[in-house]
């Protein structure tokens, strides 16, 4: 989930608990959104893994030691119940937890006591519906409305919110559990992956033997089943004894996989794609992608460059727009 979506949800949350007012939605809102401060840490995660996105802050425990400084300093700031400031800290916070669970990328609720992740796979962290949905929402609840109309016509914008809300969540998670009944029989996919369209969704598989990882992935649509591919890929985990430039697909596809894996974290944790192609100056371009890190139509991933007189490989982090069009 975006960061707008996060407060959004947390602000109509803490208004359907304690009712206008504004210390206590301010408080519930900023709540919605202070997990993802974990990204501050980045420099210190690679030393304190526990300090690591989707870590420590996206726990139980994370959330209510955030909810319980925060309910001793915010009556500092605006007066309020102290017991009161904790529980929307607390709920906000705990929003955020299992909005991100809904989505492919998991969370652990009870970090560090235990390692269990809860990861629902029903959306995209990223959906630009949802982020539209939300940038809307705060304009017209903030800027058009507040202290400009009727406090009705903003309590009604508040219940079209929290309706289109919860008819979202529903919508996907519904989605979700009826393809995921639909597949289990067959035993060809082992994971479904959403896409922005919650009536389209990704079937994958992926099988890591002998040195070699071979994924392969299908676009599921409802009413339709299976609307594109099966699409395979495979290369090794290690690097392949090679000299002068790919002459082929194949060729580009197995030298520059181990390079992907080692330069991105994202390739190395998440389900990913491969594709090689010859530029205009000829050169071998390989860019592998992630299927579930995505966002406005494209992907983190590699590009490997192998220049023509055989010099070594290029490689570069990027965001790509996939030609299989996959995401």
């Amino acid at each position: 989930m975006d960061l707008l979506t996060h407060v959004l949800v947390a602000y109509l949350i803490t208004y359907g608990i304690v009712g206008f007012h504004p210390q206590y939605l301010a408080a519930g809102a900023l709540a919605g959104g202070l997990p993802d401060a974990d990204a501050l840490f980045f420099p210190l995660a690679r030393r304190f893994p526990i300090l690591r996105h989707h870590g420590i802050t996206h726990s139980l425990l994370g959330v209510t030691i955030i909810a319980g400084v925060g309910c001793l300093i915010a009556p500092v700031l605006a007066p309020g119940s102290i017991l009161i400031y904790f529980v929307v800290l607390e709920i906000g916070g705990a929003s955020h937890i299992l909005e991100d669970g809904f989505t492919q990328f998991a969370v652990p609720p009870l970090a560090p006591f235990s390692d269990a992740r809860l990861q629902m796979d029903a959306d995209r962290a990223i959906n630009l519906v949802t982020l539209v949905v939300s940038a809307v929402g705060f304009y017209v609840l903030l800027g058009v409305e507040r202290n400009h109309v009727a406090f009705a016509i903003y309590t009604l914008t508040l219940y079209v919110l929290v309706a289109f809300f919860v008819a979202y969540f529903a919508i996907r998670l519904a989605g979700r559990l009826a393809i995921g009944r639909r597949i289990k029989a067959t035993r060809a996919y082992q994971q479904i992956v959403p896409t922005s369209n919650p009536f389209t969704w990704l079937l994958l598989s992926e099988v890591n033997a002998d040195g070699r990882v071979r994924t392969t992935w299908a676009r599921y649509t409802f009413g339709r089943g299976i609307v594109e591919g099966p699409h395979s890929v495979e290369g090794p985990t290690q690097p392949v004894p090679h000299s002068g430039a790919p002459q082929t697909e194949r060729d580009a596809l197995e030298w520059s996989y181990p390079l992907a894996r080692r330069a991105s974290r994202v390739i190395e944790m998440t389900y990913h794609f491969g594709e090689a192609f010859r530029d205009a100056a000829g050169e071998w371009v390989a860019v592998w992608y992630s299927l579930e890190f995505t966002m406005f139509g494209r992907s983190a991933g590699v590009r490997v460059r192998f220049p023509l007189d055989g010099a070594p490989p290029e490689v570069k982090s990027t965001f790509y727009r996939p030609r299989l069009r996959a995401i």
